[in-house]
């Protein structure tokens, strides 16, 4: 009987101890903190350009004068007929023949006893690189870096130029040109006072999160001049033509009845001046009475109202040009196109693509050259008390008045404190006609 009383506490033991193992182990008290064994770190890879770069050595170089990419490799050790054979594989996916002095590239190195690189990066620009890689398989590789687009507001109080005033609000400049395009009939820019204020909503296109391609389009604005604002919200008013307009908070058009330019995307690069001088000519007076637009060749070239066509035709100067007559007050003329699309008698309406810019006659690059009169006398159109463009119909302005209220109430929050900028990616209030 002892021993079996014994056997009987010996297993009680045991089952106990096996209850205390378990209940440990269950309540995560078998945790590695109260092992003496260190834990051994998690490895994290660390992912550019398609490797690992904690596998490889990387060296950093520019593109120096002279230096070809055959050159460059075969200086790292790669012999002709290893260089020739890279050539003949990455031929027609890299263009290794366009290396411009001063880029930058890297060679990258793995960590073992081969002395001759891996792969090669080709930083091409700030959105696109190719790479290149020379062991295991060999291929070539244009790689063009993810765009970010982000929604962003601003604010500036005028104190110089809006220039200088964007510069100083830590906002990109090129917002000058887009509210100088915005508010071109209706604000004055070259008369702006101190103490002018603005507000905008836009959006600009970035890769690395920190390099600026540019902007992409004004969302909405708010510009305050002598006291006085004015509101402007993006909406596209003509679908089939694309045309986009800007209106207030009463869907009233802040353009008037001929569209501002005759091309999209461009910029004003000479203006209508009657003292203009030119260095060419001894710095004598040689007068402007067109506004020049730049844009690639090709760009198309619209009616900028509704009209007749009463010219198309060449000439040494003017090289291929339009003239379209649109009352008994108004004419426009477009110079230097690269191909006319329209002809003489023909009627055209706002938006209607009669040409295509170009170089034709006498001209230093490729632009339009837009000529406006009045009563017969050649004006500055932009200087002009033009009528209002044609209103909206009742059916826009709902759905117009539906989609700029959120994107006023927004605006309207943005404080005029220069510095002021604010991401806002989370919410986009674009206004736009679907």
């Amino acid at each position: 009987m002892n021993f079996e009383k014994k056997l009987l506490k010996r297993f009680y033991l045991l089952g106990t101890v096996f209850l205390f193992i378990l209940f440990f182990y269950k309540c995560g008290f078998n945790d590695d903190s109260i092992s003496n064994s260190p834990k051994e770190p998690d490895y994290i890879p660390k992912i550019k350009y398609g490797y690992d770069l904690n596998k490889f050595k990387i060296v950093n170089k520019k593109i120096r004068s002279g230096d070809t990419f055959g050159a460059i490799l075969e200086s790292e050790g790669i012999d002709y007929p290893e260089v020739y054979n890279i050539l003949e594989k990455t031929n027609n996916q890299v263009n290794t023949r366009k290396l411009v002095v001063g880029k930058s590239y890297k060679l990258f190195y793995t960590k073992d006893s081969v002395i001759k690189p891996y792969a090669m990066i080709y930083e091409r620009d700030v959105s696109s690189y190719w790479k290149i890689q020379f062991r295991d398989s060999i291929y070539g590789e244009t790689i063009k870096k993810p765009i970010k687009i982000a929604t962003l507001q601003g604010s500036g109080v005028i104190k110089s130029s809006l220039y200088e005033t964007m510069l100083d609000s830590g906002l990109n400049d090129q917002l000058t040109y887009y509210l100088s395009d915005i508010y071109a009939w209706t604000i004055n820019f070259f008369k702006l006072q101190k103490g002018d204020r603005f507000k905008v909503i836009y959006t600009e296109k970035f890769v690395d999160d920190s390099i600026s391609l540019g902007i992409e389009e004004v969302i909405a604005a708010y510009f305050e001049h002598k006291g006085k604002g004015l509101y402007a919200f993006k909406f596209e008013s003509d679908t089939k033509k694309g045309i986009i307009d800007y209106f207030d908070e009463n869907a009233k058009n802040l353009r008037r009845a001929f569209l501002k330019s005759p091309v999209k995307f461009s910029r004003i690069s000479s203006r209508y001046n009657l003292k203009r001088r030119i260095a060419y000519y001894g710095n004598k007076i040689r007068p402007h009475k067109g506004t020049d637009f730049a844009a690639a060749v090709g760009t198309p070239i619209m009616a900028t109202a509704n009209g007749t066509v009463i010219k198309s035709s060449y000439s040494r100067g003017n090289g291929n040009y339009v003239t379209i007559k649109h009352n008994n007050i108004y004419k426009t003329q477009y110079l230097h196109m690269k191909k006319r699309k329209v002809k003489r008698g023909q009627n055209v309406k706002q938006g209607d693509i009669i040409g295509w810019v170009g170089m034709t006659g006498n001209t230093s690059g490729p632009h339009v050259c837009y000529r406006f009169w009045k009563y017969g006398k050649q004006v500055d159109p932009f200087k002009q008390k033009l009528p209002q463009a044609k209103p909206i119909s009742k059916k826009l302005k709902t759905e117009y008045i539906s989609l700029m209220s959120p994107v006023k109430d927004e605006l309207d929050c943005v404080p005029f404190e220069p510095g002021f900028l604010k991401n806002i990616v989370a919410q986009n209030f674009e206004i736009n006609k679907k």
